[in-house]
């Protein structure tokens, strides 16, 4: 007697079973803790950064956490500001004002939540990994040449050309003033603090290192008393942002609706690729990129009605937030009630951060969007992707991050355009015959190269043109094959094409 053994089925979860079961809450607690004390330094640096207040930062990290974390779509990513968006909110901050941030965000949102709604997220992985890495090459580029300028306590230029020419004044100031040399020595402390880190014991690096980082470095500066400008902080509902009559006006223009467009792509970009690298990070169920766009829309659209930074899905957060053992989404949602209990209860700690210390995690963020062996590695291995990556990094940093990702972009289509017209020309030539056989794709891109074997082919003998090797022949070729044959029968040679199956 046989029996048939059935694969066992996963248990649904009953109406009244537990959302968050018992065994896994002790690990998703721990986890949470563990990811907020990564986020309140990430949240601070990246609102200095960006030119906004404090508040608005963590604002940002408590939305991610409580409303984005909440929503169906990946299991692992934490959301919140993110380091890669800094360019952008500074330069919107500068363009169109504080008051109409909330507005570029909230449309973001928006848009965001339609592609979602109409399953455009998955297309978001068919974009060129050469672009990807050379649009967070760029951003890291960016990051590093602005963020050592509050080392050295000076405001960032507003352009890089500007962030080039003024390095020979920041040397001398920072060399030269008190201010100077305390943020770099705290700097360069933070950077050296992060670095020892990663060699500890594993069991003492449940204990961040940019946490350990900004303690120390806060602790020397208050000790000595090192002149160096501080975090200010003030109170969360003071900082909120709400888009005025005034900003709802600028809506209406091409700059806003362009930073609009530009914001959503970017964020839904960073967000689904986060989702693609933190899912080979664990075995938990993996992420559903058109939900996960949604939330990330749902998350932008509340924070631009606070007038919060905008959220992406971060990296950083959610590889810690995996390391840290986290086993369902209950960390994630607590990781942001810890922020906001933390900025009630205990805002006044964040004005003992030297703002020369946030500057040096986001030098050390900024270096890590570099990726430097994997862009020498693929220097080696494939020079023609390589190109797209520096291309897309190098226009990014010269002009913005739009341009020089659409750069990358239309620079890799032409280039895999190119690779899959590869055309072969083989020809047997005997005394009275030439045979000409031709393989691969034939398009419009090879079409002179085609034209010019045709052309050079002998008058006087008789013709066998073979393309039904071809896998595929576009118009433009065919129109110019059946040119060229009509010319050569018009000359008394004899011509047979033997045309593919099928033609473009």
């Amino acid at each position: 007697m046989t029996t048939q053994l059935e694969s066992p089925r996963p248990a649904r979860r009953g109406p009244g079973a537990p959302r968050w079961p018992k065994e896994t809450f002790g690990a998703d607690l721990g986890a949470s803790l563990v990811v907020f004390l990564v986020a309140v330094p990430l949240c601070v640096g990246v609102a200095v950064a960006s030119g906004v207040p404090v508040e608005l930062g963590i604002l940002t990290g408590i939305v991610g956490g409580l409303v984005v974390g909440l929503l169906p779509g990946s299991t692992m990513q934490v959301s919140g500001p993110a380091a890669g968006l800094t360019v952008l909110v500074a330069s919107a901050v500068d363009q169109h004002g504080l008051a109409a941030l909330g507005v570029i965000v909230l449309g973001s949102g928006l848009v965001q939540i339609v592609l979602g709604l109409s399953r455009l997220g998955t297309w978001f992985r068919a974009i060129s990994p050469s672009v990807v890495q050379g649009m967070l090459a760029g951003i890291g580029l960016v990051l590093i040449l602005g963020q050592i300028y509050p080392v050295g306590g000076l405001a960032q230029p507003e352009s890089t050309w500007t962030k080039f020419a003024g390095i020979p004044d920041l040397l001398v100031t920072t060399v030269t003033s008190p201010a100077g040399r305390s943020g770099l020595l705290l700097a360069v402390l933070a950077l050296v603090i992060m670095a020892l880190w990663k060699k500890a014991p594993a069991q003492l690096r449940l204990v961040p290192g940019a946490l350990l980082a900004v303690v120390a470095t806060s602790a020397v500066a208050a000790l000595f008393a090192m002149p160096v400008q501080k975090v200010e902080v003030g109170s969360l509902l003071s900082a909120l942002n709400v888009p005025t009559a005034a900003a709802w006006g600028e809506l209406a223009t091409p700059a806003v609706l362009g930073s609009i467009l530009t914001f959503a792509l970017i964020a839904s970009a960073e967000s689904l690729f986060s989702a693609a690298a933190v899912d080979r990070m664990h075995d938990r169920p993996k992420t559903q990129y058109n939900k996960e766009l949604v939330a990330q829309g749902a998350g932008n659209t509340i924070c631009g009605l606070l007038g919060a930074l905008p959220m992406t899905a971060v990296i950083v957060r959610s590889a810690t937030n995996v390391q840290a053992g986290a086993k369902t989404k209950l960390s994630r949602i607590l990781h942001g009630f810890w922020l906001l209990l933390f900025v009630m209860l205990l805002p006044g700690v964040l004005a003992f951060i030297p703002t020369a210390v946030l500057a040096a995690l986001l030098i050390q963020a900024g270096w890590k969007l570099l990726e430097l062996r994997q862009v020498v590695t693929l220097v080696r291995e494939h020079r023609s992707e390589a190109f797209v990556l520096v291309l897309t990094a190098g226009t990014i940093l010269a002009t913005d991050l739009l341009i020089g990702t659409l750069t990358g972009l239309a620079v890799a289509i032409i280039k895999t355009a190119i690779d899959v017209s590869r055309l072969s020309v083989r020809a047997e030539h005997d005394d009275e015959h030439v045979r000409v056989e031709l393989g691969g794709n034939a398009t419009f891109l090879r079409l002179p190269r085609l034209l010019d074997h045709l052309e050079q082919l002998p008058t006087g003998k008789h013709v066998h043109l073979d393309l039904t090797t071809v896998r595929h022949l576009d118009r433009a070729c065919y129109q110019a094959v059946e040119h060229w044959a009509a010319q050569r029968r018009r000359g008394n040679c004899t011509v047979e094409v033997a045309l593919p199956a099928r033609v473009g």
